[in-house]
């Protein structure tokens, strides 16, 4: 299993998966089967894929550290930049197609509409995250300002879901399906968070002691 998850392989493998949806997109395109609203479509077509992606993002640490497979982490970083690059048309059709770049209006919306505003939080908070990806970043910032600027990610991931809850009007099915995985990471994130700070308080506690002692 390690194996192929460092093969070259593998990664461009899944590399032609997460492009899947933008291709099944152009297909529908293509065959002038994007339904009544095309407009509509294509904008929850990209909002799922980028609530999907975020959560699929959030989900490798836990399945690296479950399945003791470190190497899932090489996947993190591309997961990320897809979420953020269907996050990114989903906000080009909302703000080319739906509003044909009628500024005025779409501030109006982002002000007054709070599901709007909700997403252009959620979107805003990816931003960043997507422009640090890289190593060099990494190194420019170090590894623990790093890792507490990409915790933003959480933070964007509420805003998504919440901004979904709010768009839909009656069946709110699929957004709470969303919120329950994104509840589970986070409490996930909370246990482990205790866990390691008991073993530290632990550790800690011994030295004392043991200082004491002498």
């Amino acid at each position: 299993m390690r194996r192929l998850l460092t093969s070259r392989v593998t990664r461009v493998t899944v590399f032609m998966a997460c492009l899947g949806p933008l291709e099944y997109l152009g297909w529908r395109g293509l065959n002038k089967d994007l339904t009544a609203n095309p407009i509509e479509f294509i904008t929850h077509l990209t909002g799922d894929w980028t609530l999907r992606f975020l959560l699929i993002t959030l989900a490798v640490t836990p399945l690296r550290l479950l399945l003791r497979l470190p190497e899932l982490i090489r996947f993190r970083r591309m997961l990320g930049l897809f979420a953020f690059s269907y996050g990114v048309l989903h906000l080009i059709t909302f703000v080319a197609i739906d509003h044909f770049f009628d500024w005025s209006e779409i501030v109006k919306d982002v002000v007054k509409r709070p599901f709007v505003t909700a997403g252009f939080t959620g979107m805003a908070l990816l931003v960043p995250l997507a422009v640090t990806s890289t190593r060099g970043w990494i190194r420019r910032l170090g590894g623990e300002r790093w890792q507490a600027l990409h915790r933003l990610v959480y933070l964007s991931s509420v805003a998504g879901v919440i901004h979904y809850c709010w768009l839909v009007k009656s069946d709110v099915s699929k957004p709470i399906e969303y919120g329950i995985g994104l509840a589970a990471l986070l409490v996930w994130r909370v246990i482990v968070w205790a866990k390691r700070h008991r073993a530290a308080s632990q550790v800690t506690s011994t030295i004392a002691a043991a200082e004491m002692s002498d």
